[in-house]
């Protein structure tokens, strides 16, 4: 079993999530990890690439993230999938 335990501060939120051609809805992410529910079939310990695209008064801002799935819960018809973000990297979103 993982000893996975939150190190920063979670903001809640409600972003688009791109996992290659799958998506996913983000309710909540910190520094080191995200919660998002996707249709996408996951498995624990797998590595994921995702990108959250969002816009600010300065621009649009991707940042896009190396992560490992530290837990995997289904609700509804959808998975809830927790991940440690591993890397990340804040690009300019183009138009």
């Amino acid at each position: 079993m993982l000893d996975y335990k939150r190190k920063e501060e979670r903001i809640c939120c409600e972003l688009r999530v791109t996992i290659g051609e799958a998506w996913g809805i983000a309710h909540n992410i910190s520094a080191s990890g995200i919660y998002f529910e996707t249709d996408l079939e996951l498995t624990l310990g797998s590595r994921i690439d995702f990108m959250i695209k969002y816009d600010t008064p300065g621009g649009g801002i991707k940042l896009n993230c190396e992560g490992s799935v530290v837990r995997i819960e289904q609700r509804s018809n959808r998975l809830g999938v927790a991940a440690r973000i591993i890397e990340s990297k804040f690009n300019a979103a183009s138009a």
